[in-house]
């Protein structure tokens, strides 16, 4: 018996790791952000790279915002 595919509500990337660093300077933000949406097909990881980029060389910094990603203890393993 085939069964219908199960319907998840849709999750970004940035919403699964946690909270997300936030860019303090919303309008020059935007204005990279609208360039990288002509510049490349959106969503992009090469065009996400390319605005993250952009956004420091214009001088924009983001807010700390720890991931859960970053907090995630490693195992190491024992000699």
């Amino acid at each position: 018996m085939i069964q219908p595919p199960i319907s998840l509500p849709h999750v970004t990337g940035h919403a699964r790791l946690g909270k997300m660093a936030e860019p303090k300077n919303k309008a020059l933000y935007s204005r990279v952000k609208s360039e990288a949406k002509k510049k490349f097909k959106w969503p992009s990881a090469y065009g996400s790279a390319w605005l993250v980029k952009t956004y420091k060389k214009r001088g924009g910094t983001y807010s700390k915002g720890g991931s859960v990603a970053s907090k995630v203890k490693t195992r190491t393993r024992k000699s």
